[in-house]
């Protein structure tokens, strides 16, 4: 199936900062998951070829909306230019219950036929956004920020960063290729963290060497290696404090992130400890979704 997106929505797609072959990519797959079987037989039977109206996308609670130019893509490959966009708020606001994220005006069979696809998509990734704002609001005022993993949905990757970025949050690696984070298997295969990241630079000298450690023993090995980053696994706050001083002791310009059980609750005292990072893995693996709705008038 061929769905063309128009050039004013590739440019909205762009200046998010979305990619626009991902996005394309994402709805293409959507969208025939939903037509494979043909076309929209329930609308089809019910709504007169006829009729218009207008379409408003709005939250049934307050939060934070990401995603719109990827829904408005949805729209734009059912509806083509048979639609006007009648308003579009930003990615990135915090929206109230029944303030309206998006309005179209076009033909009620297209609206219906793209409107699970389009509010799937906005759902999810405005559920991100929310759960990161939340961390970020409770940790505000720390230094630190809350940052995301690759415990992403397959496929959604780059969509659940953007929408992490959207609600104040920091991306950490996209992939494999484009940083080294060395774990504790990684650790077990070379023999120590000195030979893990040695080995590493000398393979990717050009990288980022985020190195893994369970101990304040191990922190010690990570520093005198010159590690870029340390993630401390499952640490306490004290532990945490424990570590960010002797970080400033030994090597100021290494980063620390805190990993591995950390929930809302206690975010602030985790951030109070002086760490650069909270790494957050639930903001995009297990995001409750913002609750909106598509409306006809």
């Amino acid at each position: 199936m061929t769905f063309p997106i128009s050039e004013p929505v590739l440019r909205r797609i762009a200046a998010s900062g979305l990619d626009v072959e991902d996005v394309r990519r994402v709805v293409t797959t959507a969208l025939e998951e939903d037509l494979r079987y043909g076309p929209d037989a329930t609308t089809a039977s019910t709504v007169p070829a006829s009729a218009t109206a207008v379409a408003e996308l709005t939250p049934r609670v307050d939060g934070v909306v990401a995603g719109l130019p990827a829904a408005l893509a949805v729209f734009d490959m059912v509806l083509g230019d048979a639609y006007e966009l009648l308003s579009e708020r930003e990615d990135g606001e915090r929206l109230a219950a029944g303030e309206p994220a998006l309005v179209l005006r076009g033909p009620v069979r297209g609206l219906l036929t793209a409107e699970r696809t389009a509010l799937n998509l906005l759902c999810h990734l405005s559920g991100v956004a929310t759960a990161t704002a939340a961390w970020v609001s409770e940790v505000d005022g720390t230094g630190c920020a809350i940052r995301d993993s690759r415990k992403t949905l397959p496929g959604l990757r780059l969509l659940q960063k953007y929408a992490v970025r959207c609600g104040g949050g920091v991306n950490h690696r996209l992939g494999l290729g484009d940083a080294v984070l060395i774990k504790d298997n990684h650790v077990v295969a070379a023999g120590s963290v000195t030979a893990a990241l040695a080995a590493a630079r000398e393979h990717a000298p050009e990288l980022a060497c985020e190195v893994e450690v369970d101990t304040l023993e191990q922190l010690e090995e990570a520093l005198a290696a010159g590690a870029d980053e340390v993630l401390l696994d499952n640490f306490t706050p004290e532990q945490c404090r424990r570590a960010v001083a002797r970080r400033d002791e030994v090597s100021p310009k290494t980063r620390l992130e805190s990993s591995g059980g950390l929930t809302l609750d206690r975010g602030k005292a985790y951030a109070e400890s002086g760490v650069d990072y909270l790494s957050v893995g639930g903001l995009t693996h297990s995001s409750p979704a913002l609750d909106l709705g598509m409306d006809l008038r």
